[in-house]
């Protein structure tokens, strides 16, 4: 069996240095903002050439928070895409504000930015792309929009850590940058962790204020805030991971390079790749194909799991029809989700099963 993700590789292949940095953790006593927390912030914002990193309780927590940073509320609009993770929608309306849909690039599944300006109103406040599948958006073009319409620009790369646009870390080039360290992410931990990203001072003030129900200090509370602290167990976790992201975005790197090399004279169309502006990371390796539910089957049914990121777009999900979108406003974007096909990628593969699973996918197009 070739699982599309198994996380208790990881685990069992560094088994002795994780049980040390929990038992770091359980041994100190000291379970809620303390120096692992503080630690993992501060080498993260170093890794990503940035001020301040405020760790929260997840990716979703992240972009909720970064908008009610940014006074993001009730009548407000935010424009993003359709074909992310229910979370990115969730944070926004977690805020009161309403979702903007725009389409996307049909090469790499992100928001696309000349038809961002067609969708914004007096109401909106934020553009908000996804760096989706760890491939970066083209952040240039959006700030650049931002500025003309004084907008505020706040990135969602979950699925990115390590990823660069024009050299820079995605994350770090709009007002505010969100990290999911979900166990499947790039950077995971063992439960829920995330982490807000930025250069200004009094944004990540008040960030870690609202992450701890407002408080300045003990028991004495500035403003509304709620309870998305990143606890001492996963911060442990993370700083044990952090320094090894960059050799697991190398290894999904190179697993990535078979699936380019070995499908690429078959009927489907591959991800995009880096170029000298985009790096990405490989989050996922995601096909096109018009057949893709009998591909699915096919490969199922030889022991290989592969998975769709994602099923429908969110204006089809039935807690989110009183957006009132269909397929016709977002062409693309309907189309490539009736398309894509999640393949097994993750650093404890080996070549070999990156090839048997190459080889079936052959075989289904003989």
């Amino acid at each position: 069996m070739i699982y599309f993700l198994s996380l208790k590789e990881r685990y069992f292949l560094y088994k002795k240095e994780i049980d040390n940095a929990i038992e770091g953790v359980l041994k100190r006593g000291w379970f809620i903002l303390g120096k692992e927390l503080e630690k993992f912030e501060r080498d993260l914002a170093k890794q990503l050439q940035v001020s301040y990193a405020v760790g929260v309780n997840s990716g979703t927590d992240a972009i909720f928070l970064a908008l009610k940073a940014l006074e993001v509320g009730t009548g407000d609009e935010v424009i993003t895409v359709a074909n992310t993770a229910t979370a990115t929608i969730s944070a926004i309306r977690m805020t009161g504000a309403d979702v903007v849909f725009a389409d996307i690039e049909e090469e790499s599944f992100n928001i696309n930015p000349e038809l961002i300006e067609k969708k914004i109103t007096k109401k909106t406040k934020v553009i908000l792309p996804v760096h989706l599948y760890g491939y970066p958006a083209n952040i240039d073009a959006i700030k650049k929009i931002a500025r003309k319409h004084t907008l505020k620009v706040v990135e969602d790369a979950a699925q990115a850590q390590g990823a660069k646009y024009k050299n820079r870390y995605v994350g770090t080039q709009g007002n505010i940058g969100c990290f999911s360290f979900y166990p499947t992410k790039n950077l995971g931990a063992f439960g829920d962790a995330g982490a807000v990203i930025t250069k200004n001072k009094r944004l990540a003030e008040i960030i870690r204020q609202l992450r701890n129900y407002g408080e300045i200090s003990k028991y004495v509370n500035s403003r509304e805030g709620v309870n998305s602290r990143l606890d001492e167990i996963q911060a442990a976790i993370l700083n044990w991971g952090l320094p090894k992201l960059r050799l697991w975005n190398k290894r999904r790197t190179a697993l990535a390079n078979i699936y380019l090399k070995e499908l690429k004279n078959l009927p489907i169309i591959l991800p995009p790749v880096s170029d000298k502006e985009r790096t990405g990371v490989w989050h996922l390796f995601v096909i096109r194909c018009n057949k893709r539910d009998r591909l699915k089957k096919y490969l199922r049914d030889r022991g290989i799991e592969t998975a769709v990121h994602y099923p429908k777009p969110i204006f089809e999900q039935a807690a989110y029809k009183f957006m009132n979108y269909c397929g016709e406003d977002l062409p693309v974007t309907s189309k490539v989700m009736s398309e894509i096909l999640s393949l097994p990628l993750y650093p404890e593969l080996s070549h070999q099963e990156i090839l048997e699973v190459c080889r079936v996918i052959k075989s289904f197009y003989k």
